[in-house]
């Protein structure tokens, strides 16, 4: 039996594929959209691709199931109860079938989705009747389980958390101790609030120190810790438009067209025009000068799910790079969560801009010193931009709370009067959101270089909501 993970940190998302030694057919597992690893992975190993399937419908990133189906004529594989609109094969709970050596049972495992599947792999070569390993989707996840909250209003979360608690006792916990356990949501997913850093499980390991497995003999804490609002992390807006083309089918991508390399005056009618222009760079970089109105999200591992937060549905984007190269990076990255090609991208960066005498912004980065100073003179308002589990773990006295997630929604929201410093950990989804603030009012923005970690470093003093203990 030949297996690999394939893992992409910038969604927090492992992929699998499974091949037989024997009949040469191979199975892909919850692929994404840009599906050429797997091909080349398969070409290399001499394999042919006859099956592909998703455990679920994915909030997080468009499938290459339909892709998949297109380049190489697989078989589409589904969970029978889910509504699918693409021609595929449905697969029931309990079901088995067989590729070559390899056997497979299928799992439903409701909780995350109501649809969702998970695959149980038999290696025929080592033992008939022992299983080997879970390719879990978003059943268990290492030290966590996935969360259940994401398709409906309180009354369904609670009603799919008590889904998951079934799952985990009735058909997770029910499993040997040596199964191996291969998630598609990990370390980097916002599908879990505490997801360990390791790629892969034992059901033996979770067993003994997954603390939520423990909880299924008492359904009641289980569902109420499952939906504890501080332990979940807001989610970016595109996740919204996922899960539906999911379902639907993602149209595959054909020839994707290189993104033109444009004039200065060429970006600048894009604009006029209603384009959106992304500047990839560092925050330092976009801080110190930038195309007016420029939104910056820097190309790093966290690239596509700031990009899907900030970014209107269907946006027309133009690139702002530091490297040509860096373009293709950029596209297929927003291909990924559901947005067309860029129109193009900068010429020459933002030397030509500042070299053809055009308008020029910066956003102010300030030290934690200087924001400390600020603060106690209170002659700025701070907004803080993490995730609630950090906020909940101590803030900057005073500070008002939006998590950058929901902040393109509660613009309105977001204090107002005097100059506006926004914090994060480190000083990156800070530029991501003040740079999306500063495109929006006309009050200064600030960003604070190192976050509440340099905050904490130099000694300033932390605020803990009531309730919550300092972490």
């Amino acid at each position: 039996m030949f297996f690999q993970q394939f893992y992409f940190e910038g969604l927090g998302h492992a992929s699998y594929l499974l091949g037989s030694e024997q009949t040469g057919e191979a199975l892909v597992f919850d692929p994404r959209r840009d599906v050429d690893d797997y091909l080349e992975q398969a070409r290399r190993k001499g394999l042919r691709i006859r099956y592909s399937l998703d455990s679920h419908g994915h909030n997080d990133y468009l499938s290459g199931v339909t892709q998949l189906a297109a380049r190489t004529g697989a078989q589409a594989l589904g969970s029978a109860t889910a509504d699918l609109g693409y021609r595929h094969r449905a697969l029931r709970d309990g079901e088995q079938f067989e590729i070559g050596e390899i056997g497979i049972e299928v799992l439903h495992t409701p909780g995350h989705t109501p649809e969702h599947i998970s695959l149980l792999v038999y290696d025929r070569d080592l033992g008939a009747d022992e299983p080997a390993l879970l390719l879990s989707g978003g059943a268990l996840l290492v030290g966590d389980l996935a969360r259940p909250d994401l398709l409906g209003g309180r009354a369904e979360a609670e009603e799919a958390a008590r889904a998951l608690c079934d799952t985990v006792r009735d058909k997770i916990l029910s499993l040997p101790d040596h199964v191996e356990v291969f998630p598609t949501h990990v370390a980097g997913s916002l599908c879990g609030g505490s997801i360990g850093s390791r790629l892969s499980t034992t059901i033996g390991y979770e067993r003994r120190t997954n603390s939520r497995l423990a909880e299924t003999g008492a359904p009641e804490r289980f569902v109420e810790r499952c939906l504890r609002p501080d332990a979940l992390p807001a989610v970016p807006p595109y996740w919204r438009r996922m899960r539906a083309r999911n379902l639907a089918g993602v149209e595959p991508v054909t020839l994707v067209g290189e993104p033109p390399a444009l004039q200065v005056e060429q970006v600048r009618r894009a604009q006029d025009e209603g384009a959106v222009v992304l500047d990839v760079r560092a925050p330092e970089a976009f801080g110190g000068s930038h195309v007016p109105g420029a939104l910056n999200v820097g190309l790093g591992s966290s690239f596509a799910t700031w990009a899907g937060t900030v970014l209107p549905e269907a946006a027309r984007v133009v690139l702002v790079v530091d490297r040509p190269e860096d373009v293709w990076t950029v596209t297929w990255h927003l291909l990924r969560i559901g947005y067309d090609p860029p129109v193009g991208w900068l010429a020459g960066g933002m030397t030509a801009w500042r070299a053809a005498a055009e308008p020029l912004e910066g956003l102010p980065q300030i030290s934690v010193g200087e924001l400390h100073d600020r603060v106690v003179a209170e002659e700025v308002n701070v907004l803080d931009v993490r995730q609630p589990a950090e906020w909940s773990a101590g803030h900057v006295p005073g500070a008002a709370f939006i998590t950058g997630a929901e902040l393109p929604a509660r613009l309105g929201r977001v204090p107002r009067g005097r100059p506006l410093a926004v914090t994060c950990s480190t000083g990156y989804r800070s530029s991501v959101a003040a740079s999306l603030l500063a495109a929006h009012q006309d009050e200064p923005v600030l960003n604070v270089l190192g976050g509440m970690t340099a905050w904490r470093a130099a000694g300033h003093p932390v605020e803990v909501p009531v309730g919550a203990a300092a972490g």
